[in-house]
């Protein structure tokens, strides 16, 4: 055994699909590794990643956003194959960028500087040993605003720990409530168990989500769900979940923007119906949450998915 960086990770348990795979000599099941010698250029591969584009975003949820947009970063690269995705172009694929701690600490800061209210890590569980280490050296060097963990939930809660005091704001989505639609449309018959804990570790972690003067957030958790066609009865599992476990005061965004991309089966391979919609918010308001994001149909449109062009633009 040598100090080559190609055998510091002989076994990845990052997320519940606990593949085992030597990301050093393989890609993970989330497709990440295996970077080739002349990319890493001596770089330590457990600190790398594929970036697709870091740029100020301005579609997310209004605490997210704000007036000057989200310091959005892109990760290549996904633990669940979602036949809908609308990241799909870097979601099953490493693409972009290839940057370490260091370009990575250089990128937040940059956005800082841009003006966004804070750094939204976008799919970013198969990344976290460079995450943790990019936001630690990113605070010492003058960061001061919130990050935000933006995943699909699928997560383990040893790793979620990993970083307790690091994340301000939680931005999960909790896609399913049963094991059949899970697997249906994500490949992930095991997903709620894993989500409704990790879930919860956010919610320990985080708490409610709390906003300053100009309502941005800057810590707690917003629970994300979007509302998938032939699926309302998908949704009221959910909101019965966090009823059960969470107060109601817990902010929800309540989601229609599903858009059918990569040619999804029956009945996903059509928008949204508004009565559909309706049913889904009308059961949460019945529930008595207090903190509901509503949203148009017309956010149902193609346009609002960024190009993972690159940096800055």
């Amino acid at each position: 055994m040598t100090d080559s960086p190609y055998q510091i990770r002989s076994s990845c348990h990052i997320c519940p699909i606990d593949c085992g795979a030597d990301r050093s000599i393989t890609c993970g099941a989330c497709g990440v590794g295996k970077f080739e010698p002349t990319e890493l250029s001596g770089r330590d591969l457990r600190f790398c990643a594929y970036v697709a584009r870091a740029a100020r975003h301005y579609y997310e949820e209004p605490p997210i956003s704000g007036d000057r947009g989200s310091g959005a970063v892109f990760f290549s690269g996904c633990n669940m194959r979602c036949v809908f995705c609308q990241n799909f172009d870097i979601s099953r694929k490493q693409k972009g960028r290839l940057i370490d701690d260091s370009e990575l600490t250089d990128t937040m800061l940059a956005l800082m500087e841009l003006g966004a209210h804070n750094i939204n890590f976008v799919t970013p569980s198969p990344h976290i040993e460079l995450i943790v280490k990019a936001i630690t050296k990113a605070k010492n060097c003058g960061l001061n605003i919130p990050i935000v963990y933006n995943t699909n939930a699928y997560e383990r809660v040893d790793t979620l720990k990993r970083l307790e005091g690091l994340v301000d704001v939680y931005l999960p989505d909790l896609k399913y409530r049963s094991s059949i639609a899970a697997d249906r449309y994500s490949h992930t018959k095991n997903y709620f168990e894993f989500a409704s804990k990790a879930v919860l570790e956010m919610y320990r972690q985080c708490g409610e989500l709390t906003v300053d003067d100009c309502g941005i957030a800057q810590r707690g958790m917003l629970i994300r769900h979007l509302v998938l066609p032939a699926s309302v009865d998908e949704t009221r599992g959910v909101l019965d979940f966090i009823k059960s476990e969470l107060p109601l005061s817990t902010h929800i965004s309540l989601m229609s923007q599903y858009t059918p991309f990569c040619a999804p089966p029956p009945p996903l391979d059509r928008k949204l119906k508004k009565r559909e919609y309706d049913r889904a918010l009308d059961y949460a308001l019945s529930l008595g949450f207090t903190n509901i994001y509503m949203q148009g149909l017309n956010s149902a449109d193609s346009s609002f998915t960024p190009a993972f062009n690159g940096f800055f633009e």
